[in-house]
């Protein structure tokens, strides 16, 4: 396609030359032929070098925020974030409007929810695809993604791959960063899910009142047909608040249009009564604890939207098993159950904790870190959620990242230090993990929390090999040995 091509539909852009372009990418040591740098650095200086490095490295046309001093074709507009995505959507041959996009939003949960949307649909005979943080998931196909969402010309792709494969429905986590940075800005969804809003990323959207006001912004009928909501977060209640079209929601305290009654935890998973929209059947799933009740009803509610049949949906919620690093049972030692999780919020880990805390029958061990270079604020309050509910607390390392792990452990300290003196720091993960395991005995139960299904461990810029599941089947393999 040509960039005039390209661009054509786009409104406030300024064209200046034409080239014919056969790849997209962001980054300016892209290396190919014939392709578009899209420059997302507005300042003037680092923006004309980074276009003079994507020209050395054979891009032909450039989208900036200005022109810059290159003899190559440009695009200029003063919304490159829009049109990246727009260009991405245009290139890929919009592949989106073939198939019916569906969003889900949130701090914690967007995971197992997209997750269980996608075993719904496919349970009743609806090709459907899964983006998200464990990978690109359709036609029994699995791609590994870098990041949540991924960035345009890696949705996009990913999107006409779907498309081309048969995919009717795709289900994608849409991270507040993403949000934020407009990489599904031309996307107009089927449905966008509001799962909940807690502390996370405050280093990035400096307040709550900012971070939630990202995640909202999507939910307008500018942007989606129909939305979803958990109508038992207070932050849910406000988008219900400020929206009277097309709204479904679902809970379990408040009045709800999908709502869960009668619920019965236990260490085999969760029973409940479900009422949709005054239809009602049992539910039976293996998943465990009341976030994952939310998460079903979640689920449960886009299934209601797309008029699939009750009956079908709780056939399919019934043969769900524990979604990767989400609250899963990886061993049991000794007489202990050992589960990965892969919470790192405040909330997260304490409705983990929580839930393990009601099948434990001795003591709650809780091994967890916080992540280098992120929101620092949290690292405190996670310490004392973790002393405040479990029996003991082992301190560990993340993904540092570029930080001190030392330091990190230190800050998480002082919170568990607030709530319990039953605790041990290990910065080692893999010590950690083993220390934890040793000193299980019958009854016990040990969450891993932090990385879920990661598989590396990251330091000081290199993902290392690193998983809590196999660092802990390794570890029990050198335990049976020893005796």
């Amino acid at each position: 396609m040509k960039l005039t091509e390209l661009t054509e539909k786009l409104n406030n852009v300024y064209v200046y030359g034409d080239a014919d372009i056969s790849d997209v990418s962001s980054s300016s040591k892209h290396k190919g032929e014939n392709w578009l740098f899209i420059c997302n650095e507005k300042r003037p200086k680092n923006m004309k070098a980074y276009v003079r490095e994507a020209k050395s490295n054979g891009a032909v046309a450039a989208v900036c925020a200005e022109k810059a001093d290159a003899d190559i074709p440009q695009a200029v507009t003063n919304d490159v974030r829009y049109a990246y995505s727009f260009i991405c959507s245009e290139f890929f041959s919009r592949a989106q409007d073939d198939m019916k996009i569906v969003a889900v939003v949130g701090t914690n949960g967007k995971t197992t929810t997209a997750h269980l949307i996608g075993k719904i649909l496919n349970f009743a005979g609806i090709n459907c695809g899964v983006i998200g943080t464990l990978g690109a998931f359709y036609n029994g196909k699995e791609e590994p993604l870098d990041l949540t969402t991924p960035d345009p010309e890696d949705f996009f792709a990913l999107l006409k791959r779907m498309r081309d494969g048969g995919v009717k429905i795709v289900v994608t986590e849409l991270s507040a960063h993403a949000i934020y940075y407009k990489k599904l800005a031309c996307i107009y969804f089927e449905a966008i899910i509001f799962t909940n809003c807690t502390q996370d990323h405050l280093d990035f959207f400096r307040d709550m009142e900012s971070y939630f006001a990202v995640k909202a912004s999507v939910f307008c009928d500018e942007k989606c047909k129909y939305k979803i909501i958990n109508a038992d977060d207070p932050y849910g209640r406000e988008i219900i608040r400020k929206n009277n079209k097309n709204v479904l929601s679902y809970g379990i305290k408040n009045p709800s249009d999908v709502f869960a009654l009668r619920i019965k935890y236990g260490a085999g998973g969760t029973d409940f009564f479900l009422n949709a929209l005054d239809s009602v059947e049992r539910v039976k799933t293996s998943l465990i604890g009341n976030f994952n009740v939310y998460n079903s009803l979640a689920a449960i509610t886009f299934a209601v939207s797309q008029n699939i049949p009750l009956k079908s949906v709780v056939a399919a919620l019934k043969e769900c098993k524990a979604i990767s690093g989400r609250l899963e049972m990886v061993a049991e030692y000794n007489g202990a159950t050992i589960y990965v999780d892969y919470a790192h919020t405040p909330d997260g880990l304490e409705n983990a904790l929580l839930t393990l805390g009601k099948i434990t029958q001795n003591n709650l061990i809780c091994l967890f870190g916080c992540g280098g270079n992120r929101d620092k604020t949290k690292r405190a309050t996670m310490g004392k959620v973790a002393g405040d509910i479990a029996d003991f607390v082992i301190i560990t390392s993340d993904n540092p990242r570029f930080e001190d792990p030392d330091k990190i452990i230190s800050e998480v300290e002082c919170g568990v230090r607030e709530a319990t003196w039953d605790y041990v720091c290990i910065k080692d993960r893999f010590n950690a993990i083993k220390y934890a395991v040793r000193s299980l005995s019958r009854g016990d139960v040990l969450l891993i929390a932090g990385k879920g299904a990661e598989e590396y461990q990251e330091v000081l810029g290199v993902k290392k090999p690193f998983s809590d599941k196999k660092a802990v089947n390794e570890v029990i393999g050198g335990l049976s040995t020893e005796k």
